[in-house]
């Protein structure tokens, strides 16, 4: 029969998991919750959350709350076995989370205690983490504290930005979740509490944190675009024109170069000196265009980049 779910959630990672529940069957989604319509575009018109579009092709019974208090008024979740959060974007309070018989578990895309918060994908790269994964814990009233019910884990690697991360850790808690699910159901799971003294804090990310500082190393650098993509991506200036940053590489070079200076320019990319060691800029954004390789910018405008110039 399968337990009988509600669940929350609201980007793509979330519709990630909610389809995987819709298409295995095993464990009915009876109620879905994700937030308002919110404005998005050039045009700032309201756009449909990715569950909301995933409940509507599914014809699955939907509400947005305004509000998390307010988003069970007929205590709906009092005759089901569980709720499953991914994402929501609203902290649930008590009364909520322990409605269904069950309660609630939540999926959170790092290896709990590491990385509580809203950022867990771009603060593990941003650190240099070479391993992450998924967590999928019993809800408290805590921020991402509550104890641990299963892990799964995958690397990080040299090449892996958020967006790709983001990918793999969505299948990851999908295939993690129905094995959690089956497990609950059969009462054959034991949750185990988090060590708080080795918890980190995944603080959420934000527009000021994306501009590049060329006195830090060309690693440190290197990671932060890859954190940073595909958003809020990282950028700086030259000539006082904002460059996005797409992709970049350390590369096996030193140099005497003051940090920010361009050391060499070609359809290879856009070599740039750093506190530690060398940033080769390989895929750009020049304000008001689309992303491009150095090799595209060039053919157009071939000096631009010239040997000593400064990025700010």
């Amino acid at each position: 029969m399968g337990l009988q779910l509600a669940f929350a959630g609201t980007p793509v990672l979330a519709a990630t998991v909610l389809k995987c529940l819709l298409e295995t069957g095993r464990h009915p989604v009876k109620q879905v919750y994700t937030q308002p319509d919110r404005p998005a575009g050039r045009g700032r018109k309201p756009r449909a959350s990715a569950i909301k579009e995933l409940a509507l092709e599914w014809n699955l019974s939907l509400n947005q709350p305004d509000r998390a208090e307010s988003m069970d008024p007929e205590q709906q979740l009092e005759n089901l076995d569980l709720l499953v959060v991914v994402a929501f974007g609203m902290i649930l309070p008590a009364d909520i989370i322990s409605r269904p018989r069950l309660g609630s578990i939540n999926i959170h895309t790092s290896l709990l205690p590491r990385w509580r918060g809203a950022a867990p994908i771009q603060r593990a790269i941003e650190a240099g983490d070479t391993e992450t994964g998924v967590t999928i814990m019993q809800m408290d009233a805590g921020l991402d504290t509550g104890p641990i019910l299963a892990q799964a884990s995958c690397p990080i690697t040299a090449q892996d930005n958020s967006g790709t991360l983001h990918d793999r850790l969505a299948r990851l808690g999908a295939d993690c979740l129905q094995n959690t699910l089956d497990k609950l159901e059969l009462g054959t799971i034991q949750a185990v509490a988090q060590d708080d003294q080795k918890a980190t804090y995944a603080a959420k990310i934000s527009k000021a944190e994306a501009r590049l500082d060329w006195n830090r190393s060309a690693r440190e650098l290197d990671r932060q675009i890859r954190a940073f993509n595909p958003h809020p991506v990282a950028y700086c200036e030259l000539n006082g024109q904002t460059f996005r940053i797409w992709e970049a590489e350390p590369v096996a070079e030193k140099s005497s170069q003051a940090p920010g200076v361009i050391i060499a320019s070609d359809k290879s990319g856009i070599d740039v000196s750093t506190a530690d060691g060398v940033l080769r800029l390989r895929r750009i954004q020049p304000a008001g265009k689309r992303p491009m390789t150095v090799a595209e910018f060039l053919n157009g405008q071939p000096g631009f980049f010239n040997w000593n110039n400064h990025l700010a």
